[in-house]
């Protein structure tokens, strides 16, 4: 039973994070990226907010909570929600999607030096397939290394799948002590209020110019309800489940949709270069974590659901 809820929670948020790039690319036609960025949180957080207020659940952090929250705010919020959506402002949607998803692959590292999840040949032959990927994916830009905006974009957006491995390593480590729902709601509106401050200073001559329109709203409440709210309380459940290199094959089939969604809707063009990285960055996926034995695949303790 608790493999069937695992599976499906996979599946929910595969879908949810598939089609969250299309809608972050149109939100930010509208919004500025740290404002953009700042409303879906705070957005998300609100939701969590009346969830728990509905449930009479404990809404306040404990006095040592405070802590870890505002760690992941940092690291979540800050180091991959701002960074990836500034980063987006200068790459399609689809190849932010496959980009970002490295993310399962540096969890894979950072696991085997802070979660004693050790590398094993298939996790090897995963981290170097998806470092093939990269190379094909980025490989016009080194080709002909100049600093434009698309090699910097891609940069940051690199950058934040780190943040987001960080943050992922960090909850395994500290999430079975704290409530799911409460920890993800108190990142969300603690790191969406520092991005508004950063946002205030920033990009207040966009703000005062944004005129919202049917999609651009449509996309800010998907990101802040269903990509924010609801996937992100599903990823921390996940991630108390089972080890956070092998919670990285549920996100094996996002790049692909980001990728498919992102021609769909945008037209977005799929070059020959960024569908071999993006086959490459999915085995080597699939690699970090099909050596896993499938008693360790579901934790039994009842402490972290």
């Amino acid at each position: 039973m608790n493999q069937l809820k695992v599976v499906s929670m996979i599946v929910l948020i595969s879908l949810i994070w598939g089609y969250l790039w299309v809608t972050v690319k149109i939100g930010l036609e509208a919004m500025p990226p740290f404002f953009f960025s700042s409303a879906r949180l705070l957005i998300g957080g609100f939701v969590l907010f009346l969830f728990l207020l509905v449930k009479r659940q404990e809404i306040l952090p404990r006095k040592d909570e405070w802590a870890p929250f505002f760690y992941l705010s940092l690291l979540m919020c800050i180091g991959y929600y701002a960074f990836s959506t500034y980063g987006m402002q200068f790459v399609d949607s689809g190849l932010s999607s496959v980009l970002v998803y490295t993310m399962p692959i540096i969890i894979t590292l950072l696991a085997h030096f802070f979660l004693d999840e050790h590398l094993t040949l298939n996790k090897v032959i995963g981290l170097v397939a998806g470092a093939i990927g990269l190379l094909f994916i980025m490989g016009p830009h080194l080709l002909h290394l100049s600093w434009n905006l698309s090699l910097l974009g891609e940069l940051i957006i690199l950058l934040s799948a780190f943040f987001w491995a960080w943050a992922s390593i960090y909850t395994k480590k500290i999430g079975h002590a704290h409530d799911k729902v409460k920890m993800t709601m108190w990142q969300l509106l603690m790191g969406g209020f520092f991005i508004f401050i950063i946002s205030l200073g920033t990009e207040h001559e966009a703000i005062a110019g944004i005129a919202l329109s049917k999609s651009s709203i449509f996309a800010l409440l998907y990101n802040g309800i269903l990509g924010s709210a609801v996937a992100f309380v599903g990823w921390n459940w996940v991630l108390g489940k089972i080890q956070a290199s092998t919670a990285s094959i549920s996100l094996m089939s996002v790049p692909l949709l980001g990728l498919f969604f992102g021609w769909l809707q945008l037209g977005e063009e799929m070059t020959g270069n960024i569908l071999i990285g993006a086959v490459f960055i999915c085995l080597g996926i699939l690699f970090t974590s099909i050596q896993v034995k499938s008693k360790n695949y579901i934790k039994a303790a009842d402490s972290s659901s």
